[in-house]
């Protein structure tokens, strides 16, 4: 049985367990909770710190994820990524929900809710700290070392989208309550992250945290040192990226140096590949953490906790499950409606799966045939990509079905492409990738399978990544970068690539790997190639029958434009900081462009 960290709010936990408690029952007023009470105990804190655990980003739980915003993916007009697709984003909007907003791409991860869970993690550290006598060395060192990871990880989440903030590490009531401490002010964009990747290093050198935690641990969920090395390098790896480490950063002129470093340095990619290098000597290789053996099962909820796991989110069915399966996959199954159809595959992410033989379709010798185009492709595409003809079956069927997205005049199919606005996709596919295969879509929350944030995998490409930027393609990133491969199905890059040849190799297969778990849209990011692809339309596949009355001609396969609107302009490199949280502190800055 999965243990979830918490599955009520404190209060309601603590007068559950301590009811029975002679004490607590002698308090005249119950429904209270004084300082003296919440901090008595391991298990009375635990209480709050699985509070804060409980307020990770579930990102199962919307119908609009990351992967909207980005090339990879056609998602519905009334999202807010059709919005920011058109350019609309407003420092003035204070709407964070996923209906229409104009804030940007940071939905979960917005301003207010990101520093709500800072100042949480903040109470506890130093409250812990203040009533020490009442816990035992090892319990203390590991929770505070678990509240300091989740706090840079909060603070990582909004970076990413924002760029330099202020830095705050004790409650505000614990500190000096003149103008100076009640306005913090953003720090820089390198301030940012030398904090958040020196809180990193000194969890990692404490040594206080398992590397990992396994199906079954009681403590799984909670934060390993596996978990804070991984974010480290991640954090590095974005920091040293072009839209950062430039002279100016990608955003545009930044007197204030919150939008990126303003200056190049090598040195940057070279922190990061050391921190992905030092994950992979100590952690890797089947030592605490390596690849799982099949790539369809990675998010399977009997399979949690597998040794590809990093860092996730627990999820509990039905008490606190995921909705996932709703939104996401084949609308019409068997001739029955069950999901809102939200993830659709371009073109533009289809064409980038390999063939079997482990080339791209571009290359003429692959053996590709775009007038069957789903012919002898690398089975990542079959497993996680459903396209015109698939079958599809999964463990809560009774029975398997075919879905066709073809144009069919004689045998039309309900998952039809028509271009219109209903669910049913427009650019003729579907995903399979995550889904539950045990849940049925439209149960609401009843899938349990966890959120996982990173994995080993993107540690393997991070190094290669990095450590190719830094030093060229040696052989340890060859060795990174197939083994990803080879878990694929794929053989071995062919030697002698020069450095630009393999950063292409690389970013192939990110995409590829990591499609629909929203990590194209840091990609596009940090690259600095937002401005590029997400500056055209994106393209659809039409299959239709040259004697469209009878079927007696050929299928015809055709790309061709949605027709959807897409607009990236500069400053969209980054959201920017809400409008009310500069009235209310006049030493916070706007980013670039706003």
């Amino acid at each position: 049985m999965k243990r979830y960290i918490t599955l009520l709010p404190v209060a309601v936990l603590l007068l559950s367990i301590l009811s029975c408690k002679k004490d607590f029952l002698e308090n005249t007023d119950k429904t209270k909770l004084t300082d003296d009470m919440q901090w008595s105990s391991e298990g009375n804190a635990d209480l709050f710190l699985n509070d804060i655990y409980s307020a990770l980003p579930n990102y199962w739980n919307q119908p609009e994820n990351l992967d909207n915003f980005t090339d990879d993916n056609d998602a519905g007009f009334y999202y807010t990524s059709y919005n920011w697709k058109q350019g609309i984003v407003e420092a003035s909007s204070n709407d964070y929900t996923i209906w229409g907003g104009i804030t940007g791409s940071g939905d979960l991860t917005n301003w207010p809710a990101i520093f709500t869970n800072i100042r949480k993690c903040n109470t506890f550290i130093a409250a812990v700290r203040n009533n020490a006598k009442n816990f035992s060395p090892e319990w203390l060192n590991k929770r505070l070392d678990e509240a300091r990871f989740i706090r840079a990880f909060f603070y990582s989440e909004l970076w990413m989208h924002i760029g330099g903030l202020p830095i705050i590490t004790a409650p505000a009531e614990r500190r000096s309550m003149d103008s100076a401490a009640i306005y913090t002010p953003r720090s820089t964009f390198a301030e940012t992250v030398d904090f958040i990747t020196s809180q990193l290093d000194s969890i990692v050198k404490d040594g206080h945290l398992p590397p990992k935690y396994n199906k079954g641990d009681a403590d799984a969920g909670r934060a390993t040192l596996g978990a804070a090395l991984a974010l480290k390098g991640w954090v590095e790896l974005y920091a040293a990226s072009p839209a950062f480490n430039d002279a100016q950063p990608a955003a545009g002129n930044d007197p204030h140096k919150v939008a990126g470093y303003n200056n190049y340095d090598a040195q940057r990619w070279a922190k990061a590949a050391a921190s992905f290098k030092l994950f992979i000597d100590r952690y890797g290789n089947g030592r605490a953490y390596e690849l799982f053996p099949d790539p369809s099962a990675i998010w399977y909820e009997a399979n949690e906790y597998h040794s590809e796991v990093v860092w996730d989110r627990q999820v509990v069915a039905n008490t606190m499950g995921s909705s996932f399966e709703q939104y996401g996959g084949p609308v019409w199954i068997n001739g029955a409606y069950y999901t809102w159809g939200n993830y659709c595959p371009t073109q533009e992410l289809v064409d980038q799966f390999f063939m079997a033989n482990g080339k791209p379709i571009t290359d003429p010798s692959s053996g590709y045939d775009p007038q069957r185009p789903y012919i002898g492709r690398e089975k990542r595409f079959y497993d996680w990509i459903v396209y015109d003809g698939a079958p599809y079956k999964m463990t809560w069927m009774d029975k398997g079905d075919t879905i066709y997205t073809r144009i069919d005049k004689v045998r039309p199919s309900k998952n039809q492409i028509d271009f219109g606005t209903d669910d049913v996709g427009n650019t003729g596919y579907y995903f399979k990738k995550r889904l539950n295969p045990l849940v049925r879509p439209g149960g609401g929350a009843v899938s349990g399978a966890n959120f996982i944030y990173y994995r080993y995998a993107e540690v393997l490409l991070g190094y290669a990544e990095a450590q190719n930027e830094a030093a060229g393609p040696d052989a340890s990133v060859y060795a990174a970068i197939n083994q990803v491969r080879k878990r694929a199905g794929l053989p071995d890059l062919a030697p002698g690539l020069s450095q630009a040849q393999m950063r292409a190799a690389i970013y192939q297969e990110r995409r590829v790997e990591l499609c629909f778990e929203n990590k194209r849209f840091y990609d596009i990011i940090r690259w600095k190639t937002a401005n590029t692809v997400m500056n055209v339309d994106k393209h659809a596949m039409k299959i239709s029958n040259t004697v469209p009355n009878n079927n007696t001609g050929v299928w015809k396969y055709e790309i061709v434009p949605l027709n959807h609107p897409h607009v990236f302009t500069r400053k969209m490199y980054l959201n920017p900081v809400p409008q009310d949280v500069i009235d209310r502190n006049p030493r916070i800055v706007q980013n670039p462009g706003y």
